[in-house]
């Protein structure tokens, strides 16, 4: 009898599991559908002004770097922020707030490659951040150093496999690994 019990009470609980299980499933894929469907927005020319900066300071190149990060911050300021859903707003002026301050900072510092590089850390935290949320149509890649910042690590985005390192330049131009694809 205990066995009979057993076999029904395992069978109610599988069943019902699989049925939360499929309804969560619908769920989930229904508001990735509603989400993609209300954001008719793209950060594609926001990741293409990013990519200039990441490859000037890839290439040492200070001044192409700063003249990348006006253009960031100007891409940044016209934003058409009609084409943001609601619920993608508030998320999206919190990290374009943030990352407009940094390229702003790469922007005007011309000549001061670390400097340049200190804040890039940040812009590149932001723009995973902005991909995370609106996804991207171009193929890209999350890399990583594990010495810059001081040796606690930092990652970046990249268009290529190949690892052009943005933190340190020449001297270290394959230090890094891809820890991500989108």
């Amino acid at each position: 009898m205990k066995t009979i019990i057993t076999v029904v009470a395992l069978a109610i609980t599988i069943i019902s599991c699989t049925q939360k299980n499929k309804q969560e499933g619908t769920s989930k894929t229904e508001s990735a559908t509603k989400v993609a469907a209300q954001s008719a927005f793209s950060i594609d020319i926001i990741v293409k002004n990013y990519l200039a900066i990441k490859n000037s300071l890839a290439n040492d190149d200070s001044d192409a770097a700063a003249d990348a990060g006006k253009a960031l911050s100007e891409t940044m300021a016209k934003t058409d922020m009609k084409k943001v859903s609601a619920d993608q707003m508030e998320a999206y002026m919190s990290i374009t707030d943030d990352a407009k301050e940094h390229a702003d900072h790469i922007g005007s510092n011309g000549g001061k490659i670390e400097h340049q590089r200190e804040h890039f850390i940040t812009l590149s935290k932001d723009m995973n951040d902005l991909i995370q949320l609106f996804g991207t149509n171009q193929k890209l890649y999350l890399d990583f150093c594990p010495m810059a910042d001081d040796n606690k690590g930092a990652v970046w985005i990249s268009e290529t496999k190949e690892i052009t390192n943005p933190y340190f330049g020449k001297d270290m131009a394959t230090c890094g690994s891809i820890k991500k694809e989108f």
